[in-house]
């Protein structure tokens, strides 16, 4: 009789263990579920925003072709649509904001990381990365009403007069002083990003081990060499990715550019006279276009867009990945 209860017993914790084995099993396939429908649900989305522009640019694709991204003309009451100015301020724009950007946004970082003290690190990390929350409008205020009139007073006459008599730089700075154009875009591009660069940038020379900085130290070198040679090198494909993630952001923003750029559909050879982006000739003429072949024209700058966007960030990618690889090697 005993042994029949020892048996009973023992049966019965086995199904227990079972069941135990069985449901977590089943939590284990439902989160995998899960994540991987989540997955997918991002690949679909991103097919169906492809889909869509694709569909809806078809008219303006079958009337200018290749054309449409090498014209110049944008006129609504003939129906003559090109891509070029757009295309160009939204390059030169971005590059301008790149410029600004990157430098600032590392020496950030590498203040906040080796220089600053202590207890100033916490508040100044946190006044940086809430720059970046501010919404793009009201830099676009800002950039109107303040920056513009500032530039157009205290920095492109000094640049005309500088550059006058310099080849090609004349040519990059010349004109009437407007206060709005490519370059104040670029500017205010540029401040938008800062804190991308600064943030990403600080998170990485953290993870620089003390030992390294410490050894370094310990042969004799300054601050400025232990960045140059331990911290930079050591954290350069971290560097490279928080850069090319604010060159992306800089590519599609908006409302900023907008305000300050002077929404003017011609290319200038003049850094300092008005132009356009495609993110702003979509939001200014949006809303005001009739007939299918202007809609089609602006949903085809909007597909230009999301191509320059992901090639670029295509090609930053296979960067860092070449990079990783001869650090690996």
């Amino acid at each position: 009789m005993v042994d029949v209860a020892i048996g009973d017993v023992g049966r019965d914790r086995a199904q227990k263990l079972a069941k135990t084995l069985s449901w977590l099993k089943l939590q284990d396939d439902g989160f995998r579920l899960l994540t991987l429908s989540a997955a997918i649900a991002v690949l679909l989305i991103l097919g169906g925003v492809i889909a869509s522009l694709v569909v809806g640019s078809l008219p303006a694709i079958r009337a200018f072709g290749f054309d449409f991204l090498t014209v110049q003309t944008w006129n609504p009451v003939t129906e003559k649509f090109g891509a070029l100015p757009a295309i160009y301020g939204t390059l030169v724009t971005a590059l301008i904001a790149l410029l600004v950007a990157a430098p600032v946004g590392v020496g950030i970082a590498i203040f906040l990381t080796e220089l600053c003290p202590y207890i100033l690190r916490r508040p100044i990390g946190i006044g940086v990365e809430l720059l970046a929350g501010i919404p793009s409008i009201i830099y676009g205020i800002w950039g109107l009403f303040l920056f513009a009139p500032a530039v157009q007073k205290y920095v492109q006459p000094p640049l005309i007069a500088a550059f006058g008599d310099v080849p090609i730089l004349s040519t990059l700075f010349a004109g009437p002083p407007y206060g709005i154009g490519i370059l104040t875009a670029g500017f205010i591009l540029g401040i938008m990003v800062i804190p991308f660069v600064a943030s990403i940038s600080r998170d990485v020379f953290e993870t620089v081990p003390a030992v390294l900085k410490e050894a370094a130290y310990g042969q004799g070198c300054n601050t400025w060499e232990v960045v140059r040679f331990i911290v930079i090198p050591y954290t350069r494909t971290g560097v490279i990715g928080g850069v090319m993630l604010a060159l992306g952001r800089a590519l599609g923003e908006t409302m900023a550019v907008t305000f300050v750029i002077g929404n003017a559909h011609r290319i200038a050879g003049s850094l300092l006279a008005p132009g356009t982006t495609i993110s702003a000739t979509i939001a200014n003429e949006f809303t005001e276009a009739v007939g299918d072949l202007y809609t089609s024209a602006l949903i085809e700058l909007g597909l230009i867009l999301f191509f320059i966007t992901f090639f670029i960030l295509a090609a930053a990618r296979l960067l860092l990945m070449r990079l990783e690889r001869q650090a690996g090697a």
